[in-house]
């Protein structure tokens, strides 16, 4: 399911330790926060935006998910991270 994009955003410490510590880009976050693929409410206010990319050498697919709080002016990306596990998450089979 498409969903709207979120603009108005920041990027929490910890959303930004945890992207470099998983070696992500704060251009991935943008790119799913501005088109997700997919938006699962995981509670009233809180969100996961995610979407399918292919990365690393060689190239393979991965699901990034990116979690935010939506409750708040501006949003707040709490954290992110990516995941092999495509089939596990995507389709809100959570």
């Amino acid at each position: 399911m498409k969903s709207e994009p979120i603009t108005n955003y920041v990027i929490t410490e910890h959303a930004a330790l945890e992207l470099r510590r998983r070696g992500l880009k704060e251009e991935t976050v943008r790119a799913i926060l501005s088109a997700p693929e997919e938006r699962l409410e995981i509670r009233p206010g809180r969100v996961i935006l995610q979407s399918r990319i292919n990365m690393g050498a060689p190239e393979k697919a991965y699901l990034v998910r990116v979690f935010v709080d939506v409750d708040r002016q501006p949003a707040e990306v709490v954290t992110v991270y990516r995941t092999s596990k495509i089939y596990k998450y995507w389709g809100g089979s959570e």
